[in-house]
């Protein structure tokens, strides 16, 4: 059974999601998602207040492949990109020297568990998205009220209510959203990746709502 993700980003610095090569990735941060999503299911992430008042969409992604085990941090064809922070060593994953995300130690435990089973360890990838960064905008609202609505009250630990409306209206943006622009990228992250550890904030985003149908 299909589902819909949506949640709410506190940052958008090329992290999470990370868009290179024609292909999206989620490989850091929404743990949740990372373990339970699988191809065919669809994710849109909006703007938390802190990042955007206006909580403007920044993407939609329909999964195509859900790769667990720790296998994107250990293949050699996804070394290149910016959200492939850990590598394998020694029997354990750790941060790679050269990361720019998630510099605090307590992070790899959040994104990919705790050893042996890194039982977090699940990366999205899609390679049908549409990702407008610092370029979207909240224009949805005044189409889809149900969205607005659930993406205004969206917070920790909060469930979206009215599902079949809001399910009906989150297929609809998604159509849209297709039929309106053919590329998948349509804009450049809201800021570059962070500096220090103080404003690597993305592990703080908001708890998602997650529709099935």
């Amino acid at each position: 059974m299909s589902r819909i993700y949506f949640y709410k980003l506190t940052a958008d610095n090329g992290g999470a999601p990370c868009v290179q090569d024609g292909l999206l990735s989620l490989a850091i941060c929404k743990p949740m998602i990372r373990e339970t999503a699988q191809r065919g299911d669809v994710i849109f992430g909006f703007a938390a207040n802190s990042l955007d008042p206006k909580n403007r969409l920044i993407y939609i992604a329909r999964i195509s492949e859900n790769i667990g085990d720790g296998a994107y941090y250990k293949e050699r064809k996804f070394d290149h990109r910016g959200d492939c922070i850990y590598q394998w060593r020694h029997g354990r994953f750790e941060r790679r020297k050269d990361a720019k995300y998630h510099a605090d130690k307590r992070h790899l435990a959040h994104d990919l568990g705790n050893p042996s089973d890194y039982e977090r360890a699940h990366v999205l990838l899609s390679d049908d998205f549409r990702y407008f960064g610092r370029a979207g905008t909240d224009e949805y609202k005044c189409r889809y009220p149900a969205i607005r609505r659930a993406v205004e009250h969206l917070g920790q630990g909060q469930r979206v209510n009215h599902p079949q409306e809001l399910r009906d209206q989150l297929c609809a943006l998604e159509k849209k959203v297709w039929d309106g622009w053919r590329r998948k990228i349509l804009g450049k992250p809201s800021s570059d990746p962070p500096s220090d550890t103080l404003h690597d904030v993305c592990h703080r985003s908001k708890s998602c709502g997650v529709i099935r149908f």
